[in-house]
């Protein structure tokens, strides 16, 4: 299926996830098959214990809760994009929400960012449930997460706590406007006296990763400024796209799993701004 799937509505879950699944012992004890009903193909083998429903009902839930929670002016043009992953064992949609917005300025530009609402949903057992909220720089399409207690996750659909869910949803307006007061600030926080190289080298494990990040840096400074808003859009365009736009192509391993790797690569991108020496930098470039 295409990687990237857009809609308008909040509710219209595409027809390639919106199957009903069904489940098969197999010969080994402890063990069931997941099938997609609608083509009888195998998508996975997951625990005798394992439960969830349908991509369908469970992405409905999630939208149906957030028109319900948020203003009818907060939805209103909403984009929603869909992803998939495992032979659509594992669904993600993403929706972003141009009606919550704030402008990021730097010395060189001002940028639009845009709040982000994300829903993954697993039914083979590869993934967890999360919901995640986040941001959304329009200048380049670069998404935003910034920092793990923005997560709601759970491994079987039946345990997601959709009244939690609720709760950060309700709050969530109030904390988008918090994280584009941080990118404010990170804006303003200069870079010109630090050893970003060095940085990154302190919490990238891979050399050469390290040597593309510093790159893609570079490359943000020229819009952006040097600045820690900068470091951070090389993160996070690292964590947007796959191709030859950033250096970061994804090698074709005839596994159908790139949905999933992009939204890990969020979480990195989560894990390298929660570092120590991240935050000493920033502390250091206010």
């Amino acid at each position: 299926m295409p990687f990237d799937y857009v809609k308008t509505s909040l509710v219209d879950v595409p027809e390639h996830l919106d199957f009903h699944v069904e489940f098969e012992d197999t010969k080994m004890e402890g063990q069931k098959y997941v099938i997609n009903s609608d083509t009888q193909e195998y998508i996975g083998i997951v625990g005798s214990g394992f439960k969830c429903e349908d991509h369908g009902a469970f992405f409905r839930r999630v939208s149906y809760t957030m028109t319900e929670h948020l203003d009818s002016h907060e939805t209103e043009g909403a984009i929603v994009s869909w992803k998939s992953a495992y032979n659509n064992g594992m669904g993600v949609m993403d929706v972003r929400l141009p009606k919550v917005s704030a402008k990021i300025t730097t010395d060189r530009n001002e940028f639009d960012v845009q709040q982000r609402i994300i829903a993954l949903h697993g039914v083979n057992g590869t993934c967890s449930n999360v919901a995640i909220f986040g941001a959304i720089d329009f200048f380049c399409l670069n998404g935003m997460i910034t920092g793990k207690h923005d997560t709601i996750k759970r491994k079987n659909t039946s345990g997601f706590d959709m009244d939690r869910f609720i709760t950060r949803l309700n709050k969530s307006k109030d904390d988008f406007y918090g994280r584009t007061k941080q990118l404010q600030t990170w804006a303003e926080s200069s870079l010109v006296t630090v050893d970003v190289k060095a940085l990154l080298d302190s919490i990238i494990k891979s050399e050469k990763e390290s040597e593309k990040m510093f790159a893609l840096y570079r490359e943000e400074v020229s819009d952006r400024g040097q600045n820690v808003f900068a470091l951070y859009s090389a993160f996070t365009n690292y964590a947007s796209y796959a191709d030859e736009r950033n250096g970061f192509t994804l090698r074709n391993t005839g596994k159908d799993t790139q949905a999933k790797t992009m939204l890990e690569r969020e979480f990195k991108v989560t894990d390298w701004i929660n570092t120590p020496q991240f935050r000493s930098v920033v502390k250091q470039a206010a």
